[in-house]
């Protein structure tokens, strides 16, 4: 089995954010990014570990990216892929992202199409669904558990007030979540190796987006908590009704 599986370069969850240009545009000085975690976390390292069972015998990534991407996509590989693919381009529109990842995938003849549920940036998470669309390939969205039986993937993801599990065929897009798989970190072996480990870079398809961010804006500000004598119930009372917001 061929594997394939995509990684977004995402700010770190402890940056502070700051946009510039009128608000228009992220700023990234003194940005710190790192793997999507969701793509980390549970789609690479099942990928790994479906490799590791036999079940699997080739684990590429792939991100959409400029060289900035690349000491990222390098980490992925000292977690234990085998080749990396760095698509030649940046957007911030999930069709561009996905459009970008299926003009690469459709030669390659890959049996399985991991991704996180969605990156920790933009939080859209449909990328896995476009791209499956793209690729003409089964998908199953949100997964938590992944297993293979032959040549048939039993999958199970979380729905309202419960779970399914489905049984697709291959080839097939899985996007993953909290329960895929438990994280990793890169050993000093890993992170040897990944330095000679390929690194092909893409020229981007001719795409156009579909989207674009006019603005950004930051959340306002958090305000200051209000202490109520638990003896004043009326005071508490008024102040729900009168300052409390629902969120």
């Amino acid at each position: 089995m061929k594997i394939l599986v995509c990684i977004s370069q995402v700010p770190d969850t402890t940056t502070k954010i700051a946009f510039a240009d009128n608000n228009t545009h992220f700023s990234t000085q003194g940005v710190q990014f790192i793997i999507n975690p969701y793509d980390e976390w549970y789609a690479l390292v099942r990928a790994l570990e479906l490799k590791e069972s036999g079940v699997a015998n080739t684990v590429n990534l792939v991100t959409v990216g400029k060289a900035d991407a690349e000491p990222v996509i390098r980490k992925a590989l000292a977690l234990g892929g085998d080749e990396a693919i760095r698509i030649d381009t940046d957007s911030s529109d999930p069709y561009v992202v996905a459009a970008q990842i299926a003009a690469y995938a459709k030669s390659e003849n890959y049996d399985l199409v991991l991704c996180g549920k969605e990156s920790i940036d933009y939080n859209n998470g449909v990328t896995g669904a476009m791209l499956a669309e793209m690729l003409d390939m089964n998908y199953v969205g949100f997964a938590t558990k992944l297993d293979m039986t032959g040549s048939t993937a039993i999958v199970k993801r979380e729905i309202e007030g419960g779970e399914e599990t489905d049984a697709c065929s291959l080839p097939l897009v899985v996007s993953c979540q909290k329960g895929m798989a438990e994280a990793r970190i890169p050993n000093m072996r890993g992170i040897m190796a990944a330095r000679t480990k390929p690194l092909k870079v893409v020229a981007a398809a001719d795409v156009q987006p579909v989207s674009n961010i006019v603005s950004y804006e930051l959340p306002p500000a958090k305000t200051g908590v209000k202490m109520i004598n638990p003896e004043n119930m009326d005071e508490l009372v008024s102040l729900l009704h009168t300052e409390a917001k629902v969120i």
